[in-house]
């Protein structure tokens, strides 16, 4: 009767081994949080729209271009430096 407690022992923290192991992979290739940064695309790299005038991805005129944004992780935008300035969670005129 002691062995069919300590395979039932065994099985169980072999099941809770492969549970939290398959919870920490799902985890861990999780996408980070993104953030729109404006002002910091080089010409034609913004992701998309880049105010009036522009349709989408690619179609920034100028590097830096005040309403042209790209998608960074979630809290490094405003520390992105350009010869420009620091990058700005908002559209710049």
């Amino acid at each position: 009767m002691k062995s069919t407690y300590a395979t039932m022992a065994a099985a169980l923290a072999f099941s809770l081994a492969t549970l939290a192991t398959s919870a920490h992979a799902t985890s861990s290739s999780a996408k980070p949080a993104m953030e729109k940064c404006y002002g910091v695309a080089g010409a034609g790299k913004n992701d998309c729209a880049a105010g009036p005038g522009t349709t989408c991805a690619g179609t920034a005129k100028a590097d830096y271009q005040g309403n042209a944004w790209i998608l960074v992780p979630k809290g490094t935008c405003t520390t992105i430096k350009t010869p420009k300035g620091f990058g700005s969670l908002q559209a710049k005129s």
